[in-house]
């Protein structure tokens, strides 16, 4: 009842155009969606509007009501205003839910990837033991093959109402972003068409699927020594670095104290000594921020050399910029209590 009072799945339907939904429909389908959220929609538009008020309100209605200006200049700028900031509340939601069912699909695909050639090893046995090719698919159809397994069943689904099985076999290969499902698909598919001896095919498919999935690994397993490398640097050598020109700061800011002293009580000194201009806590802000930035940065390229993506490797960023931040706050506390006695 509260939903249909808010409105929200009208308002969600409002916002997707009509020329677009069938897109969005196809799209949200890689990601194991079946039916377009329109009340999500709705319910972000709803948040978009109170963040919209809440940063209008607080942060520049002040500023315009500092300034003496005529009502109608006050009317334009209030509505441009309003309007760019739900432009760019809109944009961020959008931006976000893309990255997130970008990542959703990704990992769908390489589920699929991961069980493919086990899948195909259960259809070539059906084969041998005497099935037609979509019987054979929907007989080898197992939990454990997981998104994989109801895919098939959507593409037996369109066998079953009369669909051509290569049809609705190609339909599922041009789903997903898979070189390795659409070539393994597409052999199987050109199989049946030629009449060939579908199981014997299955089975040189299935070996070259783990071959290639052996090779990866043996080019992951090449690069691992650069994947150590960058990791050291990230947790260990850029942090230290940061560390010292932050103990550095410290001991510079001391010794301009102290001279500052001796400048007073008239002592000539060859050396003239002025207070730092870079304050301390801009510059720990700096370095945390910079530590961050080159753990996320060689976190993406770890991701890159591991699993040939930087989508397959998002669970890397959280580790690398924790690891990173903590290593640059520990060494800065573990120099500052061994120079702390020095010079300080």
């Amino acid at each position: 009842m509260k939903l249909k009072i808010l409105f929200l799945e009208e308002f969600g339907r409002a916002f997707v155009p009509e020329r677009i939904r069938p897109h969005l429909r196809k799209y949200l389908l890689k990601a194991g969606i079946t039916e377009v959220p329109y009340k999500f929609f709705g319910a972000l538009f709803y948040v978009s509007l109170i963040v919209t008020y809440l940063i209008y309100f607080y942060l520049v209605y002040p500023l315009l009501q500092a300034k003496e200006i005529n009502m109608l200049f006050f009317l334009l700028i209030t509505f441009a205003v309003w309007f760019m900031i739900q432009i760019g509340i809109s944009a961020f939601f959008i931006l976000a839910i893309y990255s997130y069912l970008d990542v959703v699909i990704y990992n769908r695909t390489k589920k699929i990837e991961d069980v493919l050639d086990s899948f195909l090893s259960f259809v070539s046995e059906n084969l041998k033991g005497g099935m037609s090719l979509d019987k054979a698919l929907w007989e080898a159809i197992k939990p454990e093959f997981g998104v994989l397994s109801k895919e098939i069943q959507i593409t037996s689904k369109k066998v079953a109402t009369g669909e051509d099985v290569e049809e609705a076999l190609r339909e599922f290969t041009l789903k997903y972003d898979s070189p390795m499902t659409r070539r393994a698909f597409d052999l199987i598919i050109e199989g049946a068409k030629g009449g060939g001896e579908m199981a014997t095919l299955i089975d040189k498919v299935v070996d070259n699927i783990i071959e290639t999935k052996l090779l990866k690994q043996d080019i992951v397993a090449t690069n691992m020594t650069y994947v150590i490398f960058i990791s050291f640097i990230v947790i260990i050598i850029a942090p230290a670095l940061f560390a010292l020109s932050h103990q550095l700061l410290l001991i510079l800011q001391s010794l301009s104290g102290k001279m500052g002293v001796l400048t007073a009580s008239a002592v000539d000194l060859p050396l003239s000594f002025e207070s730092l201009s870079i304050k301390i806590d801009d510059f720990v802000l700096f370095s945390r921020v910079a530590v961050g930035v080159v753990a996320v940065c060689s976190s993406m390229i770890v991701s890159e050399i591991t699993t040939g993506s930087i989508k397959g490797g998002l669970k890397y960023i959280p580790i690398y910029l924790v690891t990173a931040i903590f290593s640059y706050t520990f060494l800065s506390i573990f120099l500052k209590n061994i120079f702390g006695g020095l010079f300080f």
